[in-house]
């Protein structure tokens, strides 16, 4: 089971790392923050300083179709944001 599900990219986050040396991944919920520290470790071969967690609950969703009212739910997930050691970075461009 892989801890790491993906890393979060988008514009914020992208300004964070530069700015604060942090990034955003996407987690199993059942990892604690030993484990997210490990595995970013082993994967990307940085040193890490701290691991912040945030749980999303999925929200419920509703939209308009021909056929009628169409309800689902998006799918709860885990948010990790790491912090790296002052000299340290990420490059996710690297490998295209």
């Amino acid at each position: 089971m892989s801890i790491i599900v993906k890393p979060v990219i988008t514009e914020k986050m992208t300004a964070q790392g530069e700015k604060f040396n942090r990034y955003a991944f996407i987690v199993e919920k059942s990892a604690n923050k030993v484990q997210i520290k490990s595995a970013v470790e082993k994967l990307y071969g940085v040193a890490v300083e701290s691991v912040n967690t945030q749980n999303y609950v999925g929200k419920v969703k509703t939209r308009n179709t021909t056929k009628g009212m169409a309800i689902g739910r998006v799918n709860s997930s885990k948010k990790a944001l790491v912090t790296l050691k002052s000299g340290e970075s990420i490059d996710f461009y690297a490998s295209i």
